[in-house]
């Protein structure tokens, strides 16, 4: 029996764009909170942080009122010839707003645990704000970028509830793994869900030890550039 493969096909694309998106997102969203003033930084913390502690269902609920055909949005994007519900950019966005707080969160701890002494002594030597950003803070991060890039790929792979809720269940077009895993379960099919599982399983996986192997890369060159 021939396997339709396009789940995995799929899942795959649709990760992959939106852990770009979280991934661009999450970085300037964790410096836009390091750098905004205290009294409102709770305030946009919680909003950033809200979609990770919502039920996916919820956010899915959201999303199809702010992309739905009777909202602003979802009516502008119909006028100029654009459908997001039930469409694969649905699937996108889902998976990104459930990432998308995996990364920030993950990439505002790195930076807080950067030494503040490294930022000040950027500063007296004349240094811009950009420039200790991009030259000093990033790269010094960037571990805790790598972690916060593959804890929202995982996150954006196993999406569910909102995709469910935005996208629908159409093979082919935004039947995704944990989607086909559903379903299959649902209509008797074990075989075929657990052949989802297995690749999901492995998919993760694999994420989790390239995330090692890279912090592990970048540990030694660390270690030889401090011996140098």
């Amino acid at each position: 029996m021939n396997q339709d493969i396009s789940p995995f096909i799929i899942s795959i694309k649709t990760t992959a764009m939106a852990t770009v998106i979280a991934f661009v997102l999450g970085i300037y969203a964790a410096r836009f909170v390091m750098t905004c003033n205290k009294r409102w930084r709770g305030l946009v913390d919680a909003i950033f942080t809200l979609p990770m502690v919502l039920p996916p269902t919820v956010v899915g609920f959201f999303l199809l009122v702010i992309f739905g055909r009777n909202s602003f949005i979802g009516s502008l994007l119909l006028s100029i010839g654009m459908q997001i519900i039930f469409s694969w950019w649905a699937t996108v966005i889902a998976a990104t707003v459930v990432a998308f707080p995996l990364m920030y969160r993950t990439v505002r701890g790195a930076f807080e645990q950067m030494d503040p002494n490294i930022i000040f002594a950027a500063r007296t030597l004349g240094m811009s704000e950009r420039m200790i950003f991009w030259k000093i803070t990033v790269p010094i991060s960037w571990a805790g970028i790598i972690a916060g890039t593959v804890l929202a790929f995982a996150r954006a792979l196993g999406e569910f509830g909102a995709t469910l809720m935005i996208a629908g269940n159409i093979p082919g077009k935004t039947q995704t793994m944990p989607l086909a895993i559903f379903f299959a379960t649902e209509g008797g099919d074990m075989q075929t869900a657990l052949v989802w599982v297995l690749l999901l399983i492995a998919v993760s996986f694999i994420s989790i030890l390239l995330m090692n192997y890279s912090n592990g890369l970048q540990a030694t060159f660390s270690l030889k550039g401090r011996v140098r």
